[in-house]
């Protein structure tokens, strides 16, 4: 039987693709990569032949793993989960051997000091010097037992990141509760109801049927006026993963967090780092854990005078309305709605009326255009791994740069969040045939629900263009060499630089009239909602900056005074940073540490700062749109020529001063965010 993860392909054949050919293909192709590795070896070249043979075999295989990793994410099932897992340990032993491959450093290390590297432009030697920094990165300097340790380590600690995120899904769809009557869910709007009833349907069930899947949970949270309902629900997501709540002990995390923590410590050890937290900014624009720590702490000194004079007032608001004497997490969401509604007269379900999702998208579709001179065009595609996927293709006069698919909607089995991943890379082939990037763009919304269309809120448009803006760095690259081209070789902490900078568009009056349009009528948002919306817009800012240092500080101090000796109970350490930067008294059953997936199952463990870091460089780069018109297409151009079409080809400060004009500050963060540097002033 033909393989399709073997066979060449510009898209991958979703539906052709079946748990039985995952490991089959992985496993052919690590062999023929191991017999091509060993005979480039035999005889090096010293020039950039080295680095472009090695392009084509990771090419080849990133191909075969990049559609089975994303089916995973969005159609999981039993049987593609256990290929899933039994492919990803050959894959970490594969690239441990790549990054401890003595020979393989030491021809790197001929080119850097060769005649021919001086002749390389600045984007190929900027590949080699990342590279001969990876290898030591890898512990190739490592021998004896201490390099067979780090190949355990690297495998387990796969192993555990994979088991983090399962047991995190596993938790989301294992609860469910389903009422009799739409009287039990007083509050919430009719697109929630409907939402609850199709999803009650799909499982041959009457009544309304609510999960732990993100839209279904912030509906509840959001506008039910059953508190015990809201503490329920709150409680069953507060302790997915974890010993405590309604699945207690179920697919507790505890254990593999506590493991991984060490294990991370070891491994940055044996590498000659005092913590894993060195060890991560190693390849970071930030220096030292020092630096990121002040960095968080000052925006917490700024902060928290108006973060905790909106909470009493989210309080006292409770009381006088409801008689609350003392507001519990689970009431937060739900008042902070009321009083916004109250002070605002607006709400996100109002607004999801204008926000219908085929407005939305070419709306941004006309946005990025006016700003970047591109266009994005949908193409007809079969074979895709769900009905709700779709292919657009991204052009520039006429000719086609790119493409990327888009699934939108929450489902069962589907992970969640919202996430850009690469499928194709960027590159120029050996055979000089240029290679076009495509990319996968994955949101969580909720589906249409019968004849209606998919309505989004106004949070959620702002969730679809910051990956859009993640999908723009990985498409709009003009770099022609992998390790560098799109987000790759880009450092950590700058990669949300391009999707939160596009989010700015969706507060601006001129991108709202393209982006909005009343479902019924196909009227643009009136300006009265606009205005309220601006006023509203830094609601709660404080609080909700506060939130995002709370769980960057925690990250940082986690990874970064961990001792193996004498291990601190995670539990503690996260209760200690609440104690200072929290406003919300968050209860004891309360786990959230057992659901952080970005730092045990993503790519910010020690690095979670990076989204608050970014959104500094994004209000900053932002900052010269406001002074130059924020459609200006000059100040696009520039943006896209320094920022998204150089990928990691050079170091992420120089190409942000190189759009800039010089190095970032804060100030237009913290306008942007409302807050003054004065306890309670402007509040």
């Amino acid at each position: 039987m033909t393989n399709p993860l073997l066979q060449p392909h510009d898209f991958p054949p979703f539906d052709q693709i079946r748990p039985q050919h995952v490991v089959a293909a992985i496993d052919a192709i690590l062999a023929e990569n191991r017999d091509a590795l060993n005979r480039l070896l035999q005889s090096p070249p010293v020039d950039w032949t080295l680095v472009s043979q090695l392009e084509g075999l990771e090419e080849r295989l990133s191909n075969a793993w990049s559609p089975v990793g994303h089916m995973n994410a969005v159609v999981n099932s039993d049987e593609l989960r256990e290929a899933y897992n039994a492919a990803l340990p050959k894959l970490t032993a594969y690239y441990t051997e790549l990054g401890q491959n003595r020979r393989l450093f030491e021809a790197y290390q001929a080119l850097a000091d060769s005649d021919a590297y001086q002749q390389l432009d600045p984007t190929r030697r900027k590949v080699v010097d990342n590279a001969l920094r990876d290898f030591r990165l890898s512990g190739v300097a490592l021998e004896g037992e201490a390099k067979t340790r780090y190949g355990e380590i690297r495998q387990r600690l796969s192993e555990l990141s994979t088991r983090f995120s399962e047991n995190v899904l596993d938790a989301t769809n294992a609860w469910s509760k389903t009422l009799d009557s739409a009287e039990a869910l007083v509050g919430l709007p009719h697109s929630a109801l409907a939402a609850a009833r199709q999803s009650a349907e799909q499982q041959g069930e009457s009544g309304y049927r609510i999960t732990l899947e993100f839209p279904s949970y912030v509906a509840v949270m959001t506008h039910a006026e059953d508190r015990a309902l809201r503490q329920e629900v709150y409680t069953a997501f507060a302790t997915r993963a974890s010993d405590q709540g309604p699945h207690a002990g179920q697919w507790d995390n505890q254990a593999l967090i506590d493991e991984t923590l060490a294990l991370r410590h070891e491994l940055a050890n044996l590498l000659g780092f005092g913590s894993y937290a060195d060890y991560s900014l190693a390849t970071k624009m930030a220096e030292t854990p020092a630096e990121v720590i002040a960095f968080l702490e000052d925006l917490a000194e700024r902060s928290l005078p108006m973060a905790r004079h909106e909470f009493a007032e989210l309080a006292a608001f409770a009381e006088e309305r409801d008689g609350i004497d003392q507001l519990q997490a689970w009431d937060v969401t739900y008042y902070a709605e009321q009083l916004k509604q109250h002070r605002y007269q607006l709400s996100q379900e109002v607004l999801r009326a204008y926000f219908p999702v085929s407005r939305v998208l070419d709306g941004l579709f006309r946005i990025v255009g006016q700003l970047f001179g591109i266009e994005v065009v949908e193409q007809p595609a079969s074979g895709l791994w769900h009905p709700d996927a779709r292919l657009f293709e991204i052009q520039q006069d006429g000719d086609t740069i790119g493409h990327f698919y888009l699934d939108l909607y929450a489902r069962a089995h589907k992970r969640g969040g919202a996430w850009m991943d690469v499928c194709r890379t960027r590159r120029r082939c050996q055979s000089g045939e240029l290679q076009l990037p495509v990319a996968y763009l994955v949101c969580n919304f909720n589906p249409p629900v019968g004849d209606q269309p998919a309505l989004l809120t106004h949070n959620e448009v702002t969730t679809l263009f910051h990956e859009f803006g993640h999908g723009l760095h990985h498409l709009l690259t003009e770099v022609e060499t992998s390790p560098v081209s799109g987000i790759a070789g880009v450092a950590w902490d700058a990669v949300e630089l391009p999707s939160q900078f596009l989010e700015n568009w969706c507060w601006e009056s001129q991108a709202l009239g393209w982006i909005s349009g009343h479902v019924d009528s196909g009227e643009p948002l009136p300006d009265d909602l606009l205005q309220q919306m601006l006023a509203a817009k830094n609601f709660q800012s404080g609080m909700m900056m506060v939130r995002q240092l709370e769980f960057a500080l925690f990250d940082m101090r986690l990874h970064q005074h961990y001792d193996p000796s004498n291990p601190q109970p995670v539990q503690r350490i996260l209760d200690h940073v609440r104690q200072q930067v929290a406003v919300v008294e968050v209860p004891v059953f309360n786990r959230f540490q057992c659901s952080f997936s970005h730092i045990f199952a993503g790519g910010y463990a020690a690095g979670y700062y990076s989204y608050k870091w970014a959104e500094l460089l994004s209000a900053d780069a932002f900052s010269r749109f406001e002074e130059e018109g924020v459609f200006n297409q000059e100040t696009g151009q520039s943006f896209r020529r320094e920022i998204l079409a150089r990928g990691g080809s050079r170091d992420a400060l120089e190409l942000f001063c190189a759009f800039r004009g010089r190095k970032p500050t804060p100030e237009a963060l913290l306008r942007h965010s409302g807050i003054t540097t004065t306890a309670g002033a402007g509040v």
